[in-house]
């Protein structure tokens, strides 16, 4: 599966989880929402800890969506590569298999 299709089929499981426990999602969502918009650093600069996270805890949907919400902020590709070469640092061999799917990602949504 491509990761466009990854991401949309992603996007659809989350409406329909959306749905089964508003409450519940409508938190998550707030939470999100505040912790882009508030404090020092860009919402680039908190993407990029956010996908480091994704990249080291191997969650392939986190990762796509914050390699496409990168893209958006104005990431470029040489940037991501340094956030993949620490989260490797810090992740080890799984970090590194992970980062190359983000970078393949990076690389598939590009070209659309």
């Amino acid at each position: 599966m491509s990761y466009k299709a990854e991401i949309s089929a992603m996007r659809d499981e989350l409406r329909s989880l959306y749905r089964a426990i508003p409450d519940a999602t409508a938190g998550f969502s707030a939470l999100s929402k505040a912790a882009k918009e508030k404090g020092v650093l860009g919402l680039k600069e908190k993407e990029f800890v956010a996908l480091g996270i994704a990249v080291s805890q191997r969650c392939s949907p986190c990762m796509n969506f914050h390699v496409e919400a990168l893209m958006k902020a104005g990431a470029t590709r040489e940037e991501l590569g340094d956030v993949l070469a620490m989260a490797i640092q810090m992740g080890g061999g799984p970090a590194l298999m992970y980062a190359g799917h983000a970078l393949a990602a990076w690389d598939e949504l590009a070209a659309a």
